[in-house]
């Protein structure tokens, strides 16, 4: 049986943020850094991310440990998608986080998400609010599955 997260309620994102639509592809590319735990990953030809591992497993410290980044990117994908919405409707949402707390040791994993919003929104504002954040695109892909199609090459030539 395969793992699943648990949901709430969901609407049609496609439908409420269209200008998410059309990215069904993405790209990242790990690559060693010297004799280091350190890996600089590139992200869609864009973007620079540095990871590392803490000291006590060998690293420096000099950046989020790899798996550091999954509740990273929940809880940026939840905060994002409820900004966008709450732009969209024209509501003020300066005070916006999102807490993501990740036991990466049950089984199914399990994530805790706090979604802290400002004083003054009407509950339907609130309820409209939450069911956005259900429907963040990295939780729809964390519910849905993965597959892995994985190959292990010999050195890159230049």
């Amino acid at each position: 049986m395969r793992p699943s997260c648990h949901t709430r309620s969901r609407i049609n994102i496609d439908a409420e943020l269209p200008e998410i639509r059309g990215l069904m592809s993405f790209t990242a590319s790990a690559r060693r850094i010297d004799d280091t735990l350190r890996h600089e990953i590139d992200v869609n030809n864009r973007h620079t991310i540095i990871t590392d591992e803490p000291v006590a497993l060998g690293g420096d410290d000099a950046g989020p440990a790899p798996h550091e980044l999954l509740p990273a990117t929940l809880a940026a994908c939840i905060s994002t998608v409820v900004s966008m919405y709450a732009h969209n409707k024209g509501w003020q949402l300066s005070q916006l986080s999102v807490d993501v707390e990740y036991d990466h040791e049950s089984i199914p994993r399990h994530f805790d998400v706090v979604v802290h919003l400002p004083v003054g929104l009407t509950p339907d504002q609130i309820e409209r609010l939450r069911r956005v954040a259900d429907s963040c695109p990295v939780r729809r892909a964390m519910e849905a599955g993965f597959s892995f199609d994985e190959q292990i090459s010999g050195p890159r030539r230049s």
